[in-house]
């Protein structure tokens, strides 16, 4: 069964917050405490700090979720 955004990116939110800054570095702390691990809250954030459309961001969130799946060991 695959794990959908909300379930497998909110309940690692805090193990997978580095991956976040690593991939956009102009998200503060105080933004990924905002985000939360939410999807929408992502864009938008990716929406006004890198000034991209909301499909732009969907898709670089979509992205970003693609290659944090771990293949099961």
């Amino acid at each position: 069964m695959t794990m959908s955004w909300g379930d497998q990116v909110i309940a690692k939110w805090h193990q997978i917050r580095g991956s976040v800054k690593q991939e956009w570095g102009k998200l503060t702390d105080d933004d990924l405490d905002y985000i939360e691990g939410t999807r929408d809250r992502l864009v938008g954030r990716l929406q006004e700090k890198y000034g991209v459309t909301k499909e732009e961001a969907e898709q670089q969130a979509d992205r970003w979720f693609a290659t944090q799946k771990n293949p099961a060991a």
